[in-house]
Order: structure tokens, then C-alpha cells, then sequence
């Protein structure tokens, strides 16, 4: 009963990093926009459409290498393109061809955005396209080099300091800084303080593993440790809703922060781990948590930690008289991991995994609003076809093995990128599905090479291995947006780059 209430409080809380992690899909939309015009509009042409506002205009300009043509109520006559703008000379006439002399200008009046679907983003905030277009590029690179940092930053205060303090505090800063984000005054203030709330998000999701992998059993650890990774897929489900919900930046913004608040409130309540009080040499703390856990747990014998000190003490002074050497503890380092030719290989093979199923998992789930059709709806099920496939995953392992389990989703979610290549364009909901089969297989070798690191090398190294993978799984995330930007270069190159 204990376990479940510390298992069930800590992963409620890795929704608001799924929430976190993939809020600027819809935050940082780019919508239609063109220059905009120095006076009031009395009339718009686009081809053979006439409308009396550029709002009516919006849904028949589908391609940004066309312009559209405004007659302002002083006479004058302007062609607007994305990034420029002409003012046709000795032109009375509204038309949409037009042979004669022209004025080009820049957009120093700003740009007019389409609003039908997005009221306000960070784009239209802070005009965000053209020359400026990079700057938007860079706000989900830079939120993962903040997930990269937190995790490293994190995972080491949270040895010295204890899981507690850590959960408390990068609870605490993604409310803070969620909320933050909402009320930036400008573009650098907003990226410096999502940097920040990535840092928090990342620190609580690599400590929330450690510290659920600290109280819950051995017989459960797989199936608890994968599952965290299915509330991270719940957040990004809550994006989805919520992005069809508000369509404001920052009250969207506001709304996904709250989810967050609930657990800011109750997790002071949350015990440290005894492992770590243990290590510390608290034992008193340490008992008073055994207790604790007995009471909730109704056992009327709770474990003695002086018991505990006492094997501890003769295994010590047995292994001291046995061998000279394990007095004293040898510090480890990178190079550990490629000791020989046998555990290099190795190491490179694990790394490349972290790295390739980060960048698959983050390709898939940042190009699914850009696959047709309602992108809210495809969001929504790119999140929830993780669920299943973490159940997949602890049954695949326990069945068939950790290697069994991991090669052929591999396999298959590489054959599934080539497939999507050769599907038409047209087939919006063929397309769809195969992403969602190529989100499943990723998902599981995603979810198992956490649990498979840790099995694979020898205790002296393992937090090693798995905190180097797991930085190859970061490098993986900062890459993975610049691979999805590369879809307006070739549509298939994200798909070319897992």
C-alpha cells in the first residue's frame, strides 16, 4: 500500500514533463501570414476572389509562393508576398495581374497573420518569421539542451543531496517557471526561462526513476520503472486536448502549468528513499521511514536497521581480512567503459540505441502535427499509442528477453520508415497509422534500453553506462527538431534521418 501511494504520487507528476517536453508544437505555430500595409483595406483579390477583408481571404491561399493583391481606401494598390511587399505604380485598376512598374518594399509595418486558427503563438507575438524565422527554429533545440543539462546537474545533486529535496525543488520550478513562461516579456526572456523549466523537468524525471526504482520491489521494478514512461505519454495526450481547447500561447501555456500544481501541494508528504539514508549512514531516519512503511503496510515485524548495520559491518571486516585490496575504492571513469575491445563494442552499440531511439521518439512525435488532418487528433494519438506499447515491451521481456524484445522493434520501426516513403500524399489516414506503428516499435526499444544499460555492465560501472546512455539519449533529443525542420528541404528527410 506504501509503494503504490509513492509510486502513483511520483509518476503523476512526469505528465506535467511530457506536458513540458512537447507544449511548443502548438505554442510556436507558424501560421499563413504576409506583409503588412501601411492604411485600411477596401478591398482583396486573390486570382479570381474578391473579399472586402483579408480575414475571408485566408483559406484560398494555400500556397506561399502566390501573393495577394489589396486595394487600400486611398487608391493605392499593393501586391503582398510573405516577406515583401509592391506597390504597383500608375495603377487604378484591381487586378491580379499586373505588368507595370512596381515599388518593393520591406515589412516595416509588420506582418498580418491568419488567426482562424490560432488566436496568438509565439511567432505572432514576437514576429518570428522571415529573418527572424531561425530564432523560432531554435526554441525546442534549445528547450532539449535544458533537458540535457538538468538531467546531468539533477542526477548529481540528487546523490549528494538526497531524491527528496530534488523532487520537492523541480516540482516546485516546473509550476514556477511553467507559469513563467506564460508572462515573458519578450523572445529571449521566453527562451531563458523555458531553458530554465527544462533544467527542472528533466532533473524530476531522471530522479522520479531513481527514486520509484528505490521503494518498489524487485518482482515489479520493470513493469513500474517502464510505466513512467506511460505517464510521460499521458502529458503528451494533455497537450493535444488542451491545444484544441485555448488558443491563446500563453493561457495555453497557463492551463498545461496547473496540471502541475496538485503535486506541488501534497509532495512534502513524500518520504526520502531509505537507500539513500542508508548510504548517508542516517539510520535513524532510515528507521523511521521502515516504520512508517510497516504501519501503512501492516506488518507487525518491521525490518530492524541495526540488523542491517551489523551484516553490513561483518561482510565488511570479512572481505577485509579476505583481500586487502577492496578496502580501498577505486573512482571510475568514461574511459571504464571502453576497457577492452568486447565492452566497446558494446558501449558504442548501447549508445547508439539511447541516441537513435531519442531521435525516433522525438521525430514522430514533432512531425505529427504536420502529417494532414486534424493535427490535435494525430498528437493525441502518437501519445496514446504509447500506452500499449509499454505493456508490449514488460511482456516481450519477461517472455522472450531483453535482446529478443529489442531487435525486431528496432528492425521494424526502420522498415516502417521506408514504408511511409512510399505511401501517396493523399492517403492522410494510411499515413497517420503508419506513424503510429513507427511511434509503437520506436517506443518500445525506447522504453527497454533504460532497463537493458543497467543489466548489461557490471556494478562498478553501471550508473556509469546508464548516465552516459542516457546523455546520448539528450544529444539524440537536441537533434531531433533540427531533423523535423529538414521536412521543408525533402518531405521523407526526418523519416531518412532515424
Amino acid at each position: 500500500r506504501f509503494q503504490a501511494f509513492v509510486y502513483f504520487a511520483s509518476v503523476f507528476q512526469a505528465m506535467s514533463c511530457g506536458i513540458h517536453y512537447l507544449a511548443s508544437v502548438f505554442m510556436a505555430v507558424t501560421p499563413s501570414f504576409v506583409c503588412g500595409i501601411p492604411g485600411n483595406v477596401s478591398s482583396v483579390l486573390f486570382y479570381n476572389s474578391s473579399e472586402s477583408s483579408l480575414e475571408d481571404i485566408w483559406t484560398l491561399w494555400t500556397s506561399t509562393e502566390n501573393y495577394i493583391v489589396v486595394q487600400l481606401e486611398n487608391g493605392e494598390i499593393w501586391e503582398l508576398n510573405q516577406c515583401s511587399r509592391s506597390k504597383r505604380e500608375m495603377s487604378l485598376d484591381l487586378a491580379y495581374e499586373y505588368t507595370g512598374n512596381k515599388s518593393v518594399f520591406s515589412c516595416s509595418d509588420g506582418f498580418l497573420y491568419d488567426d482562424t486558427k490560432w488566436k496568438s503563438t509565439v511567432v505572432t507575438q514576437w514576429d518570428l518569421v522571415c529573418d527572424r524565422e531561425w530564432l523560432a527554429k531554435l526554441i525546442q533545440p534549445t528547450f532539449m539542451l535544458g533537458v540535457l543539462i538538468g538531467a546531468v546537474i539533477f542526477g548529481d545533486i540528487a546523490d549528494r543531496l538526497g531524491r527528496q529535496r530534488v523532487i520537492w525543488f523541480t516540482s516546485a520550478g516546473q509550476f514556477v517557471f511553467g507559469i513563467a513562461v506564460a508572462f515573458t516579456f519578450d523572445y529571449y526572456s521566453y527562451v531563458i526561462v523555458r531553458f530554465l523549466l527544462a533544467m527542472v523537468s528533466s532533473g524530476y524525471l531522471v530522479v522520479a526513476f531513481v527514486y520509484v526504482t528505490e521503494f518498489v520491489g524487485i518482482k515489479a521494478r520493470t513493469w513500474a520503472s517502464m510505466h513512467v514512461h506511460a505517464f510521460f505519454a499521458v502529458g503528451v495526450m494533455i497537450v493535444a486536448l488542451v491545444g484544441f481547447l485555448v488558443r491563446t500561447w500563453w493561457v495555453y501555456q497557463i492551463c498545461l502549468s496547473i496540471a502541475t500544481l496538485p503535486f506541488v501541494l501534497c509532495c512534502w508528504m513524500l518520504p526520502e528513499t531509505p537507500f539513500w539514508l542508508l548510504s548517508e549512514e542516517r539510520y535513524e531516519d532510515a528507521q523511521k521511514v521502515i516504520n512508517i512503511m510497516a504501519r501503512w503496510n501492516k506488518v507487525s515485524t518491521p525490518c530492524k536497521v541495526s540488523e542491517l548495520r551489523s551484516v553490513q559491518q561483518d561482510d565488511l571486516v570479512g572481505g577485509r581480512m579476505g583481500d586487502n585490496d577492496t578496502s580501498s575504492t577505486k573512482k571510475h571513469n568514461i574511459l571504464d567503459l571502453f576497457c577492452n575491445w568486447h565492452i566497446a563494442r558494446r558501449t558504442i552499440t548501447v549508445w547508439l540505441i539511447w541516441f537513435t531511439g531519442s531521435l525516433g521518439y522525438y521525430v514522430f512525435s514533432l512531425s505529427s502535427v504536420s502529417l494532414g488532418g486534424n493535427e490535435y487528433l494525430n498528437l493525441f494519438l502518437i501519445g496514446a499509442v504509447e500506452l500499449p506499447c509499454y505493456i508490449i515491451a514488460c511482456i516481450g521481456m519477461d517472455k522472450l528477453g531483453r535482446r529478443n524484445t529489442l531487435i525486431p522493434f528496432l528492425i521494424l520501426s526502420a522498415l516502417i520508415c521506408v514504408l511511409i516513403m512510399f505511401i501517396p500524399q493523399d492517403f492522410n489516414i494510411l499515413i497517420i497509422l503508419a506513424n503510429m506503428a513507427g511511434k509503437f516499435s520506436i517506443g518500445v526499444a525506447f522504453g527497454l534500453i533504460y532497463l537493458y544499460t543497467a543489466e548489461l555492465y557490471p556494478t562498478i560501472v553501471r550508473s556509469l553506462a546508464v548516465g552516459s546512455g542516457s546523455m546520448m539519449c539528450r544529444v539524440g533529443s537536441v537533434v531531433a527538431p533540427f531533423c523535423v525542420y529538414l521536412r521543408s528541404i525533402w518531405i521523407f528527410m526526418p523519416l531518412v534521418s532515424i
